[in-house]
């Protein structure tokens, strides 16, 4: 390439968009600790007291359209940022694309969860991806999807993950598309899994391509 295009070398790639890499002799670790801290400074969360977890285990959000409005240009700013950081954070991944949901009409409520994920950001601004020069390329999928989640419209979520060996390379987390009719909360529950599984294969069988390639 040299020959055809101008050149520079540059040294190792330290900083891409974002994202900060750290390359050593054992792996490559990958994180995003900058841009934390900016969009905590950005929306004034700096000075929070930090949370140990994104959101709380027993708390499901809805409509609200009781509760009072918010500003909707800064929560979409809100998620917009957050959705950035989940190119790093697969830890944020559900609760951030469940607070995404209510962009249209966002509520106290769902600012206050907002909030709380930014406030967990302050107590995990370097977590990130670690990717071992030692890693296998054994490929592995996991699924799963909750029986529906969502009070709106009763969809079920499904969440995927893929790792190359021991490094994760792909996860998701999305609201199915359809609904189950069926009354068996048993037969209900499989056909949610069901549908996990089917879309954590397709991912699967794209990245063991790409390994291959590669």
């Amino acid at each position: 390439m040299s020959r055809e295009f101008e050149m520079s070398l540059m040294g190792e790639l330290q900083f891409f968009l974002g994202l900060q890499i750290k390359q050593g002799p054992e792996g490559t670790f990958v994180h995003q600790a900058k841009y934390t801290r900016d969009i905590l400074k950005k929306f004034e969360m700096g000075d929070s007291k930090p949370m140990t977890t994104p959101m709380s285990t027993n708390s499901a959000l809805d409509a609200d359209e009781d509760v009072e409005a918010v500003d909707q240009k800064e929560f979409r700013g809100m998620i917009g940022s957050l959705l950035y950081l989940t190119a790093t954070k697969p830890d944020i991944q559900f609760v951030v694309c469940l607070c995404a949901r209510y962009q249209a009409s966002p509520r106290t409520s769902h600012h206050q969860a907002v909030k709380r994920i930014f406030r967990y950001l302050k107590f995990t601004p370097e977590l990130g991806l670690w990717y071992s020069s030692g890693s296998s390329l054994c490929l592995r999928g996991f699924s799963d999807a909750d029986h529906a989640g969502c009070r709106i419209d009763r969809k079920s979520t499904s969440g995927t993950c893929q790792l190359l060996g021991t490094s994760l390379v792909s996860w998701s987390s999305r609201k199915q598309a359809s609904v189950s009719l069926s009354t068996t909360k048993r037969v209900t529950g499989w056909r949610c899994v069901d549908n996990a599984l089917i879309k954590g294969e397709i991912e699967s069988q794209w990245i063991g391509l790409i390994a291959l390639l590669v």
